[in-house]
Parts: C-alpha cells; sequence; structure tokens
C-alpha cells in the first residue's frame, strides 16, 4: 500500500494487550481513513444499549491518507467513539503537529477497548508501542502533563493528545487536548478516554511511507500552496485569525446572541483587530500550514504568560452568547477550558442557558449557589470552573443543554441543541443551508459538518454545482446541502483542514499520487455519501428516530433585529427534499436498503434489514 501504513495499533487496556491491527487496502479505498474508517471500525463493535463509557466501547484515533505528506494543511487527526454527551455517533478534529508525529511513529490509527485499572499512558515510536504508568500525571492539567511527559521522555519530535482534569472528572463535554492548547472538543470524548484511565497518547518516530508518484506529488504541492495564496480569505486569516469574522457574522446575524435570542451586539469588541490592539499576539499554525491562523496571547496576566486562542467559536460562546462583551474573562475561560479539556461551545452554550433561566426565576441563586446574570465575567469564569471540577450547578452545566431542561422541567425546545450536542455559534436563521446542516448532521449541530454559510458568503464548488444563493431560501436548497455535506465530510477523513481552500479535482489528485488510486470528484463524492450514510446506521443503532433531525425553536423563531429580522428557515420542506435526496424513508429516517446497497454498505444493511 501507497500512502498508509496498513495497520492500527489495537490496546486493550483491560488485559494491557497491544498488537498490530492490519486494515484492508479496500477498507482504505472506500473509507480513506480518519473519521470515516473509524466509523467503519466501530460500528462492528457497538451495541444499541451499550453504554458510552462502558469497557467494550470503542475509542479511535485516526489519521488520512494525506496526513504526513507535503501537500499543506493536512496535519490533523479524527477521534471517535460513541458520545458521553449524546449517545449517539461520535467525532472530533483536531490539529498541529501530533498527526504528523503519529503518522511517523508508524501507524495509521489506535483502536482501544477496555479498563486500564490504574491511570496509563499509551507510547508510540517507530512502529513500537508501550503502556506506561501515569499516576504521577493523574490530576495534572494539559500543560502541567505535556511538560512532565517532555522531560519524562527526553527527546525532540513528541507529539502528545491527553485530556485535563474535565475529562479524568468524566465530564460530558470533555475534549482531547493536543500541542499545547488545541482540541478535539466536541461529542465528550474526553470523558471516554478518562474512562478508561488513559492520560495520554505520545507519539514520534521516523517511519515513513511511500507515495505512488513523488513527482506529480510535488507539483500538486505548488498547485496547493498556490490555491492558498490567491484565495481571498488567506490574509485575513493569517492577520486576525478566526475571530476575523465576529464583525462579518454580526452584519449577517450569523453571530448568536443572548442565548439565541438576539443578533445584533457591539462587534468592534470582540474581533481580530481588537484582540490585536489590547493584547499582544502571535500566530501559530499546524505543521505544515502556510496560513496560521491560531493565535496565542502572551503576558496576559501576572503568573499567566501564554494563552492558546481564543478562536471564534469560543469567543462567541463566553462572549456575545452570554451577553459579555469583556474580552479578559472571555480570554481567562478560554484558558481554563483549554487548560483543563473541556468543550468551550457546549460550556458556553449552557452556561448561556442557565442565565437564560435564572433570568426567568427557573434557576434561583439558591441553586446556582451565586447570582448568574447575563454580561457577568467573573461568573461565567467561576461557572467554568465549577464545570471542570465537577462541583454545584457546574456538574448539570458540563451534561449539556438537554440534561439542563429535563432536571428543570422545561421544554426542550429551549434547549439549544441537536440531537444533544449543543449549536455552534452560527445562527440557521441566518442561512437556511446551516439549519438543514445542524438537523441532519451525523453528530449533532455541527459547523463543520457541511459548514455552508461559506457557500453563501461567496463560496463555490464549479465541480459539484455548489453555488451561493439566496442564504433566506428553503425550497431547492437541499440539493447543494447534501452535496456540501458530503463533501465536506470527507475532509475529517483524508484528514484535511475545513479551511483549506482545495477543489475536488485538486484533492482527488492529490489522493491518487499519495496512494495510487484512482479516484474523481464523482467517487468522491460518493465515498462522502457512504460516510454520512454510516454514519447514520450508527445511529439508527442507537436509537436515532426522524424526530431527532431537527433544530429547537429557540434557534428557528424569527428574530425582531438585524438582516435576519422576520426571517425562519422552513425546515420540513428541506427535510423532506433532503430525505428523498439522500434516499432516506420519511417516515422513520432510516436509510433505505437499495441505498446501502448501492452504497457498498452491505453489513448495514444485514444490520438493519436482517430478513
Amino acid at each position: 500500500m501507497k500512502g498508509i501504513h496498513g495497520r492500527f495499533l489495537r490496546v486493550d487496556l483491560t488485559s494491557k494487550e497491544l498488537k498490530d491491527m492490519p486494515i484492508e487496502e479496500d477498507l482504505y479505498r472506500d473509507y480513506l481513513g480518519g473519521a470515516s474508517l473509524a466509523a467503519k471500525l466501530i460500528n462492528r463493535y457497538i451495541t444499541s444499549n451499550m453504554d458510552p463509557l462502558a469497557s467494550e466501547s470503542p475509542l479511535i484515533f485516526a489519521i488520512g491518507p494525506l496526513t504526513g505528506s507535503s501537500i499543506p494543511m493536512v496535519s490533523r487527526y479524527a477521534v471517535a467513539g460513541i458520545s458521553p454527551l449524546t449517545g449517539y455517533w461520535g467525532e472530533a478534529t483536531s490539529g498541529g503537529a501530533f498527526p504528523f508525529r503519529l503518522k511517523n511513529a508508524g501507524y495509521d490509527g489506535i483502536f482501544i477497548t477496555g479498563k486500564s485499572y490504574n491511570p496509563v499512558y499509551l507510547y508510540l515510536e517507530n512502529g513500537r508501542a508501550q503502556l506506561k504508568d501515569a499516576g504521577h500525571l493523574w490530576g495534572k492539567n494539559v500543560y502541567e502533563t505535556q511538560d512532565l511527559l517532555k522531560k519524562e521522555i527526553n527527546q525532540p519530535g513528541l507529539g502528545m493528545a491527553v485530556i485535563g482534569p474535565a475529562g479524568e472528572n468524566l465530564a460530558k463535554t470533555a475534549g482531547i487536548m493536543n500541542d499545547a492548547g488545541r482540541t478535539a472538543g466536541r461529542c465528550g470524548l474526553g470523558a471516554l478516554m478518562g474512562s478508561k484511565k488513559l492520560k495520554a497518547v505520545v507519539a514520534t518516530g521516523k517511519v515513513k511511507v511511500e507515495v505512488a508518484d513523488p513527482i506529480k506529488l510535488k507539483e500538486l504541492t505548488q498547485e496547493a500552496m498556490n490555491s492558498i495564496r490567491d484565495n481571498l480569505t488567506t490574509p485575513a486569516f493569517r492577520e486576525y485569525g478566526t475571530l476575523m469574522y465576529t464583525d462579518i457574522g454580526m452584519a449577517v446575524s450569523d453571530v448568536p446572541v443572548k442565548y439565541f435570542q438576539k443578533s445584533v451586539f457591539p462587534a468592534y469588541k470582540l474581533t481580530g483587530q481588537a484582540l490585536r490592539q489590547r493584547y499582544t499576539v502571535e500566530n501559530y499554525a499546524c505543521v505544515g500550514c502556510p496560513i496560521g491562523c491560531g493565535r496565542e496571547v502572551k503576558n496576559f496576566r501576572p503568573g499567566l504568560d501564554r494563552v492558546d486562542g481564543p478562536e471564534y467559536e469560543t469567543t462567541v460562546a463566553f462572549g456575545p452568547l452570554c451577553m459579555n462583551f469583556d474580552f479578559d474573562s472571555i480570554i481567562e475561560a478560554n484558558y481554563l477550558c483549554n487548560a483543563h479539556g473541556i468543550d468551550t461551545i457546549s460550556l458556553g452554550v449552557s452556561i448561556a442557558y442557565a442565565m437564560y433561566l435564572y433570568e426567568l426565576g427557573v434557576l434561583t441563586k439558591e441553586e446556582a449557589g451565586m447570582e448568574i446574570k447575563w454580561g457577568d465575567g467573573p461568573t461565567i469564569v467561576k461557572l467554568v470552573e465549577m464545570a471542570i471540577k465537577q462541583e454545584g450547578i457546574g456538574k448539570l452545566l458540563s451534561q449539556g443543554t438537554l440534561k439542563m431542561a429535563e432536571h428543570f422541567g422545561r421544554d426542550p425546545e429551549e434547549a439549544a441543541q441537536v440531537k444533544g450536542m449543543e449549536v455552534a455559534m452560527h445562527d440557521p436563521r441566518a442561512f437556511t443551508g446551516m439549519a438543514l446542516s445542524y438537523a441532519t448532521g451525523p453528530r449533532g449541530a455541527c459547523h463543520l459538518k457541511g459548514d455552508y454559510y461559506s457557500i453563501e458568503l461567496g463560496g463555490f464548488i464549479f465541480e459539484y454545482g455548489i453555488l451561493p444563493g439566496d442564504r433566506f431560501s428553503s425550497e431547492g436548497k437541499a440539493d447543494m446541502v447534501v452535496k456540501f455535506q458530503s463533501f465536506k465530510d470527507l475532509f475529517d477523513s483524508l484528514t484535511l483542514c475545513k479551511f483549506a481552500p482545495y477543489s475536488p479535482t485538486l484533492i482527488c489528485s492529490a489522493l491518487n499520487a499519495i496512494t495510487g488510486w484512482d479516484y474523481d470528484p464523482y467517487k468522491l463524492l460518493i465515498a462522502g455519501e457512504r460516510s454520512i450514510n454510516l454514519k447514520r446506521v450508527i445511529n439508527i443503532k442507537r436509537g436515532l428516530t426522524k424526530k431527532q433531525d431537527k433544530l429547537p425553536k429557540i434557534c428557528l423563531e424569527a428574530l425582531k433585529e438585524g438582516s435576519s429580522a422576520g426571517k425562519s428557515p422552513d425546515l420540513e420542506l428541506m427535510l423532506k427534499e433532503y430525505y428523498n435526496l439522500r434516499d432516506w424513508d420519511w417516515a422513520t429516517g432510516i436509510p433505505k436498503k437499495e441505498k446501502l446497497l448501492e452504497l457498498g454498505l452491505e453489513e448495514e444493511s444485514r444490520e438493519l434489514y436482517p430478513s
């Protein structure tokens, strides 16, 4: 096999057995790698009633065929399992150095089951693996853990993915951190790692894979660099990071404010420019990326000389969503989440919901242990600390808005989530395509499983006929959403940064030069459709029904202000078109047998249609 190692590491933490797990090339060819291949492997092991935190519940780290290559913007990895937060399919991705280190260690991924009695960490080096004691690391935060491991292992070129106290405490919104403050944040997979007493995965090595056509790959690398250089967003990302979108987002009513009840706020206070003007900011780039959209705030306060971020999603979640426009408290909350490993999106939405309930008098000062008022930055920081430590009201906040609504006996229509995962910081009323992507996304309200706002803001994929249109229109929108969703799902398989401005043709050419396969844009889109349907089958097995393909009322009611005032997506209309295009049964939401067979999902077809 070219471009890949052809093996995962199989880890049983109960027996401490480590062994090679060969992967057939046909599986790579059909599922590529990353999250899609992880879904194929996981589906064989899960059952309908399995506790996500059970010993037998699998956890997979996986990279893709592009990872480790000379193509820029490919240093990403996927983590997958059954989400402790939702109980459905869970995946999260992150960038940095760790993905390249894992590839260079001689593996395409790690398949982990079992539970260790004592804390351990996994060390991979040049095709060999060891489990080592992590008792001295348990209880340490993310940065402390990485510093201690660097001193202990004492060699250059280490990549690390670790959990902090939030994962150890099984907070259901805990993430997995890598390379300082990068995070695979969503779905609570840090809790799954914590339940296994696995503190860290450390990888290093110099194991190289052979590529099919190195001369062609060199040409394509330059073509990819040219695509990045010529893309209009590149200078903005380089100068201001993801916060370059704050004021643009407010102008188009895409930034949710006051728990999805407003869309207008003083955006100038929270832009990338405002961050640079107020603080000393440096860029951070994943390995092989010429842009460097990541931010590092230097000398933030006495005792804290560096903070990774904040990025757009975090800034809005702890900022406008909570009516908080104080950068200091946002950065402090962001640092705590990074240091202790917890999802800033879900936690920010949950804190905003707590403020909403407090204003209504549903959540009292006595139960909360404090006043929880809109815009109170110090209280936001305190609630983040409580969620990390699983103390008081913080434990409830860390379980997400659906559990909060259940606890307070509230209508779940005011819980800002889809399938149990909190809505990200792009308002579905601003772009109907985002509303449909949220409602149908395999892991819940994900802004990256089809970041359709980027199309409506002027993006396009000519090869698939995906073009910007009326952002408030619902009729006919499903056709482009389906194709875009399938296409972007593959970025987490290849693995490729969602900001990479590559055409399907360029991606296929790079994939073929690396692997020797024969992908074209049509086959690529079919692979994305296969991935979406496979994850749908997993969710159906886990109890998902058509009823979960929806948005809550709090995110659908038309706003009275901003450029989206009076607008609301016709989700029912779009869903009918979507189901028809996906060939899913309208009554049940289950992919039809013929569709599964057409996509080569024979095993999955037998599971859903045993007779």
